[in-house]
C-alpha cells in the first residue's frame, strides 16, 4: 500500500507554538536521520489520524512530501492525547535504499477456522505476539508476515523460526525460538501440552 503525507517546514519552536499548531488543526513532528540534518515539520491533523488507524501505514514506506519535496521515510514514534483522539507530535525516520531498516511489523493469522485443533480439537488459538521484529531494505519491507495455523492440532504452537519470511527478510535474533502462536485445549496451554507430547 502506497502513502503520501503533505507536511510544511515548521518554523516556529518551542511548546507554545507547538499548542497554536495543534490549535489549527496541525502536528508538530520532526524528521531525522540520513545524512541530512533533522527537519522540523507540520502536517495536517485529520489526515494524518485517518492515516494512523491504518495498520499498514506503521510498516510502510510512507512518501513524505515536505513542501514540494519528496522523501522516503518511516514511521518512527507518535504521541497520542491521554483520551481524547488527538496526535499530539509525530517523529519519522529517512529511509536510505542502501541500508537495512529495522523495524516491527505485523503477523496475520490465517486458516484459524480450519486447524484441525480448532475445527475438531475443540481447542483456542492463543496468540502470543502480533508482531516481530525484522531487518531488510526498504524495498523488501512487507506490510505484514503470514501465518498459516491450518495444520494446527491442540497442543500445537509455532515458533519464530517456522516464520515463512518473504524474500530478502530476516528475522532481528533475540536468542530465543519463541512461540508466535499456539492451539490449546480448554483449560490448558500450548506449553503444556508440549510437555505431554514429549
Amino acid at each position: 500500500m502506497q502513502f503520501e503525507l503533505i507536511a510544511n517546514v515548521r518554523n516556529l519552536q518551542g511548546s507554545s507554538a507547538s499548542r497554536r499548531l495543534r490549535r489549527a488543526g496541525t502536528v508538530p513532528g520532526i524528521v531525522y536521520g540520513g545524512d541530512a540534518a533533522p527537519t522540523v515539520i507540520e502536517t495536517n491533523h485529520n489526515d494524518l489520524l485517518l492515516k494512523l488507524k491504518k495498520e499498514a501505514f506503521h510498516s510502510s514506506i510512507i512518501t513524505l512530501n515536505i513542501d514540494g519535496k519528496k522523501e522516503s521515510v518511516l514511521l518512527r514514534d507518535y504521541q497520542m492525547h491521554a483520551y481524547k483522539p488527538l496526535v499530539l507530535h509525530i517523529d519519522f525516520q529517512r529511509v536510505d535504499a542502501t541500508h537495512e531498516l529495522h523495524v516491527k511489523v505485523p503477523l496475520h493469522f490465517t486458516n484459524e477456522e480450519v486447524a484441525p485443533g480448532i475445527k475438531l480439537g475443540g481447542g483456542l488459538v492463543n496468540h502470543v505476539m502480533t508482531e516481530v521484529d525484522i531487518h531488510c531494505l526498504a524495498a523488501d519491507l512487507p506490510e505484514f508476515i503470514e501465518v498459516d495455523l491450518s495444520a494446527l492440532k491442540v497442543g500445537d504452537s509455532i515458533h519464530l523460526s517456522q516464520l515463512k519470511l518473504p524474500k530478502g527478510v530476516q528475522l532481528v535474533a533475540h536468542g530465543a525460538d519463541d512461540v508466535v502462536v499456539g492451539v490449546v485445549g480448554k483449560g490448558g496451554s500450548a506449553a503444556e501440552g508440549e510437555a505431554a507430547a514429549e
